[in-house]
């Protein structure tokens, strides 16, 4: 399961999103996420779009899974030789955290990119799954169980 937090980050996104402001390494901006259960697994979803795969990364430090990203002009490596026309695309350092619940399987995570579109896959953890358990009768050897 998945915890949040922090009250704020939704009002510090929509005022960043309002403002359109790019982030910075020491205020990077939020980036937009979907997360929903789909059977054992915890998927989460964060808008990239325009940001090389190379320039995401992914770590986690016991339950805090961090992703930051950083989106660059196509003209930085050549800014003196540039001649900007419109620029009004957002660039900068985007950052979010989650906070994971001990029921998931950190060491198992995986992460794919495609179209934009970072997708985190977290498992459950084989200890928060529905297990059957035997009940042993004082009065005879038949069993029977129940759904813990």
């Amino acid at each position: 399961m998945l915890m949040r937090t922090d009250p704020f980050r939704a009002l510090d996104r929509l005022a960043a999103q309002a403002l359109d402001a790019g982030g910075t390494w020491s205020r990077p901006a939020a980036m937009p996420m979907d997360a929903w259960r789909h059977g054992d697994e915890f998927v989460v979803e964060f808008d990239l779009p325009g940001i090389d795969p190379d320039a995401v990364e992914l770590s986690v430090e016991r339950n805090t899974l961090t992703v930051r990203a950083e989106r660059r002009p196509a003209g930085a490596a050549n800014a003196d030789q540039v001649e900007w026309v419109a620029s009004e695309r957002t660039y900068g350092v985007y950052s979010r955290q989650l906070f994971l619940g001990e029921n998931l399987d950190t060491a198992n995570i995986h992460a794919s990119y495609e179209a934009g579109v970072l997708r985190i896959r977290i498992p459950v953890a084989e200890s928060a799954k529905p297990r059957t358990i035997a009940i042993a009768s004082g009065h005879s050897t038949d069993r029977t169980q129940i759904n813990a």
